[in-house]
């Protein structure tokens, strides 16, 4: 579940894992406790001892991808601080891992119900709705996240996929192009490490799903993207290439050679030029 395979119902990624603090990502891992190194008595030999934190070795468990162990762990931690946001969403997220769909969304409810701010468990709640085709309610939950947190490429990228799966492709567009805004690399990235935001980038008609990031590259002026993702919702067989001669989106790119070449018509025989 954390690789990014376009169209398969299950591809969710996680993204940073580490929190300074509820719905605030970092990139070095903090926890309830941080790891001590065990300090020997005056004159005694050092033995170089360290011990890590429940939180830490449930971090560890995680980053292995050992998802059912690290859920007992969570579990033991939620149960010895039950008002702790910050376990209750890591919680969910390994039993997201596990596709126990249930059990993960009550987690991240009550994360959310805890710290009614923490962006990072109401855009995992998203997620689930996602992931059960529920897309407006998706489109709410994420809508949420981004009243407390307008800086998270994530989040709108999120949400433009969320308007995408409810048909509403301008809206769509427009989420896609704030996340680009935010971060240029945000739909190249393929993090493999655990992290407390979900994703989900499965979709069902990808050819025109490629065609609207081509769109949304070239809104951002990133003309190279623009023409990868033409190319892929050509390859798909998305039918209404011709779109882009009309398309004000594409006027600056419209005349270009490889734009042209990609707009030429597919044969299906080898030695036709």
């Amino acid at each position: 579940m954390t690789l990014y395979r376009m169209a398969v119902p299950a591809a969710v990624l996680l993204a940073s894992f580490a929190l300074a603090s509820a719905g605030q990502v970092t990139d070095t891992p903090i926890s309830s406790s941080v790891a001590t190194v065990q300090t020997p008595a005056q004159g005694a030999p050092t033995p170089g001892a360290q011990t890590i934190s429940p939180e830490e070795m449930a971090d560890i468990l995680m980053a292995r991808k050992e998802y059912r162990e690290a859920a007992v762990s969570y579990k033991k931690l939620v149960e010895t601080s039950p008002r702790n946001a910050i376990y209750w969403n890591k919680l969910g997220i390994a039993l997201h891992q596990q596709e126990d769909l249930g059990a993960a969304l009550k987690s991240y409810q009550q994360a959310v119900k805890l710290d009614p701010k923490y962006a990072d468990a109401q855009n995992n709640i998203g997620t689930i709705w996602y992931q059960r085709k529920k897309f407006g309610k998706a489109i709410r939950s994420y809508q949420k996240a981004l009243k407390v947190r307008t800086d998270m490429a994530v989040l709108y990228s999120n949400l433009g996929y969320a308007y995408f799966g409810d048909k509403k492709y301008e809206e769509s567009i427009t989420a896609f192009r704030q996340a680009l805004v935010l971060d240029p690399q945000c739909f190249d990235r393929n993090s493999s490490r655990s992290g407390s935001v979900l994703q989900d980038r499965s979709v069902s008609d990808r050819g025109r799903f490629y065609f609207l990031l081509a769109k949304s590259f070239a809104q951002a002026g990133n003309v190279d993207r623009a023409l990868v993702y033409l190319r892929k919702a050509k390859e798909e067989g998305y039918g209404k290439m011709d779109d882009v001669k009309t398309d004000p989106a594409f006027s600056a790119m419209v005349k270009l050679p490889e734009t042209q070449e990609i707009l030429l018509p597919k044969t299906n025989d080898p030695t036709l030029p």
